[in-house]
């Protein structure tokens, strides 16, 4: 099925792969949406509709196996700080329903920010603005269509 997202890179000639699989309506984790469609969880990055302390919106994409750093985005974002913005308000303004978030063919177009890390891979995965799909494509393309600004934006790894 086309989703407004892969509508949106149809229109700009941007390559990618659809790929479902089985929904858990539980659990909406990058880790397991990664374990289901055969990729690493840093491969699958995650967006994420925040807003700054100038009450502006942006999204912040990072990988499946990574936390967000809100300090570090409200620093690449030019804010004071940054914070999640509540369940209720990301369908209204992306358009889209948590578990299916994703920047392509959103409501409203918001400042991007992903994660660096996106740039060490050859395709890499993200909602495909519906839960149970995944677009695969090039980091490349990504930044392109989505316009990012590339930041570390992801907590240091405790491990």
């Amino acid at each position: 099925m086309k989703t407004n997202a892969a509508r949106y890179l149809d229109s700009l000639g941007v390559h990618y792969e659809l790929r479902d699989y089985a929904l858990d309506t539980e659990d909406f984790s990058a880790i397991l949406v990664a374990e289901k469609i055969g990729l690493p969880p840093e491969q699958v990055f995650k967006t994420l509709l925040c807003v700054t302390s100038e009450k502006e919106h942006v999204f912040a994409v990072v990988p499946g196996n990574a936390e967000l750093d809100f300090k570090k985005l409200a620093h690449a974002a030019g804010a004071r700080k940054a914070e999640m913005v509540s369940l209720k308000d990301i369908q209204p303004l992306t358009g889209y329903i948590r578990g299916g978030v994703t920047v392509f063919g959103a409501k409203k177009s918001f400042p991007v920010y992903v994660d660096e890390t996106l740039e060490l891979f050859d395709v890499i995965s993200v909602s495909a603005g519906i839960r149970g799909t995944q677009m695969i494509l090039s980091p490349a393309d990504y930044l392109r269509a989505s316009q990012a600004i590339t930041a570390d934006i992801t907590k240091a790894s405790t491990s």
